[in-house]
């Protein structure tokens, strides 16, 4: 038991050596433990404020990041928004095109078929026509086939000639 019981001579030299080691320690090393105790608490208190100023950074960064992305949105809207519009722009210029060539599609083929009516027209007076000159030729030469039918066809027609004049 004498390992945990010291002897009072023991406790009392024990005793004095950490009161000169104190007082030497308080003497001249109290001066650099204050001194290292105040600069680690600087070093604690900037660490501190700078990590402040690092969330209030980071804070301002989000917010500004926030506006970039409400102000992205809003250009991206305005770019489809208008995008949109060039596209109605452009079927709508695209129609009334289409809707003009189609108008001259539709005049041209107007001008073509009263062509094409016309030239029918004619062509069929055409053939009425020489059909009638035959037929009256062969009534003509039918009628005409005695002199005296012919003598008062020549008649009538010089009684005519001299009325005209």
């Amino acid at each position: 038991m004498e390992l945990f019981t010291p002897d009072f001579g023991l406790v009392f030299w024990m005793f004095i050596a950490f009161l000169v080691l104190f007082l030497i320690l308080g003497k001249w090393g109290s001066h650099e433990i204050t001194k290292g105790i105040d600069s680690r608490a600087d070093l604690i208190n900037k660490g501190v404020e700078y990590a402040q100023n690092a969330k209030e950074q980071l804070d301002n960064a989000r917010v500004e990041a926030d506006k970039q992305m409400a102000l992205a949105r809003k250009q991206q809207a305005d770019i489809l928004r208008e995008a949109d519009k060039m596209k109605t722009q452009i079927i709508e210029e695209a129609r009334a095109a289409a809707k003009k060539e189609a108008q001259k599609e539709m005049d041209a083929a107007k001008v073509s078929i009263q062509q094409l009516r016309k030239e029918a027209e004619k062509s069929f007076r055409d053939e009425v026509s020489t059909f009638a000159l035959e037929i009256a030729q062969k009534v003509v030469k039918q009628q005409l086939a005695d002199d005296k039918a012919q003598e008062k066809l020549v008649g009538k027609l010089i009684d005519q000639i001299e009325e005209s004049k």
